[in-house]
């Protein structure tokens, strides 16, 4: 019988081009990885203005198939011009240089493209993903009942771990009943928290009042003193606090609230404790700063992202319950023709979309099982205590160079600074960050970002890159002396 599929679908399935194709891309990312981690004369960002990009990449799609070489050539003009996060002198923004084995994963994820809302639709998935937030937890304290999921992005997580907090504190079913079916709701939150978090209150209809902010210290770490205040004043202000919200690695200075204090306060007032630690709950793998991050144990809720410091590529965020029953809370729905009930023993290992954001989700725990069974624990255990030790040296650093200010001390691998050349007086010092920061990101030599403080202008680099060395920062000061000289 003759096949009524026309050729070019056929051929678009064909096993045997696609591993000519998959040969050659794998030697292409391997040659252009060498010469990322080599950094050398590869910019770290060959920046260019939007524009220009819209225009390099402006195309009318072809109705018939392309040449066999389309794809090489279109993969190097993607690699040519994309930011180059695998080169030692990127100490930009708080996402990683993953580890390549994890990119081979999420190769498979695409190819299996096993959607993981509903148990049958991605078993094998399932699975791993129980086994990995079961060792996130252990290593956080947490105990041996704790649950969770994985979600897309701290943003996603800390949404998931309030949506849960209300309907465990609120009073009343504002799953059902809506944001109004009760008195209005407010969640107590340092000053220096993730603006996630106001944007989550909002999602949930309570408006800015959702969010009562508390006062931080000198180091950007909540007051815990401050916890009452803010109670009273989310109190007169006709608010019930169902919540209180600890940051391990604040992103703008990388500071860690003191967790004990902020759990003491949660248990006293019957609140619901959460921790965002995006960015620091990592610290729980190094046996020199899990001290960082002692008290989230205590925690009712805690966001971690494995895309900074496990080194895997976004996203992957788990959302992890100290109570496993609670990761149920956040959507209560019923889907029955997608969920079909396993009974209560079976919860834990059940259709995660009872319990996330998503309902299509790709293969998450893939790539941070493998890695985990492949490389083993240790290699992410030693880059956590290898980038918080360079932190600290680089501070020491710049605190000895009479031409440079250090915001804080840093608590993890975030480091805020600013140049201070005798040339320039304290009034011309935010404007020197900005245009320092501007010169080194488009000549592509180094990438750091900026943040503003109580105090100004500072620059800041997240030292995220396990392959950064401490030459490298001793040439980001060089280059940043050089573009600040009249």
């Amino acid at each position: 019988m003759t096949s009524s599929v026309p050729a070019p679908l056929r051929d678009a399935y064909d096993p045997e081009a696609f591993r000519a194709t998959a040969h050659a891309l794998m030697d292409q990312l391997a040659d252009y990885l060498k010469a990322a981690l080599a950094g050398g004369a590869m910019p770290v960002l060959p920046w260019a203005p939007p524009a220009v990009n819209h225009e390099r990449f402006a195309t009318s799609f072809p109705e018939e198939p392309a040449r066999s070489d389309a794809f090489a050539a279109l993969m190097a003009r993607v690699l040519e011009g994309s930011h180059h996060l695998h080169h030692p002198r990127y100490v930009g923004h708080q996402v990683t240089a993953p580890v390549p084995l994890a990119a081979l994963c999420d190769a498979v994820s695409s190819l299996l493209n096993n959607g993981m809302a509903v148990y049958e639709m991605g078993p094998v998935a399932t699975a791993m993903e129980h086994q990995v937030l079961a060792w996130m937890a252990s290593k956080l304290g947490l105990p041996a009942s704790a649950r969770g999921v994985l979600t897309s992005g701290g943003s996603a997580g800390n949404l998931t771990a309030l949506l849960a907090a209300r309907q465990a504190k609120a009073g009343y079913d504002a799953w059902n009943g809506g944001a109004h079916a009760g008195p209005p709701l407010t969640v107590l939150v340092p000053r220096s928290a993730h603006y996630c978090l106001a944007r989550a209150v909002r999602i949930m209809g309570w408006g800015e009042g959702g969010l009562t902010p508390v006062d931080v210290d000198a180091h950007f770490r909540v007051r815990p003193d401050a916890l009452e205040e803010a109670l009273a004043n989310a109190t007169r202000a006709g608010r019930k606090a169902i919540a209180v919200v600890a940051s391990a690695g604040s992103t703008a200075t990388g500071a860690f609230d003191p967790l004990e204090p902020v759990a003491d306060f949660a248990q006293r007032h019957g609140l619901w404790f959460h921790v965002d630690g995006a960015h620091g709950a990592a610290a729980s793998l190094s046996p020199k700063y899990r001290a960082q991050v002692r008290g989230i144990e205590r925690a009712d809720s805690v966001v971690w992202d494995a895309h900074k410091g496990l080194l895997m590529p976004a996203l992957v965020t788990a959302v992890l319950f100290r109570d496993g029953a609670r990761s149920f809370d956040a959507f209560s729905q019923e889907a029955h023709y997608l969920f079909h009930g396993d009974g209560d023993d079976a919860r834990p290992y059940s259709d995660v979309g009872l319990r996330t954001l998503e309902c299509t989700k790709e293969m998450m725990p893939l790539k941070v099982y493998a890695c985990l069974s492949v490389l083993g624990t240790r290699v992410f255990e030693d880059a956590i205590t290898a980038s918080y030790d360079q932190a600290r040296r680089f501070a020491d650093h710049l605190t000895a160079a009479p031409d440079f200010e250090l915001a804080v001390a840093p608590d993890c691998n975030i480091v805020c600074f600013r140049h201070t050349p005798a040339h320039v007086p304290p009034d011309g010092w935010d404007a020197l960050q900005v245009r320092l920061r501007e010169a080194l990101v488009t000549s592509g030599n180094f990438y750091l970002v900026q943040t503003r403080l109580p105090g100004g202008v500072y620059l800041r680099t997240t030292l995220i890159h396990p392959l950064t060395g401490d030459a490298d920062l001793e040439a980001l000061m060089e280059a940043i002396r050089s573009a600040a000289r009249p």
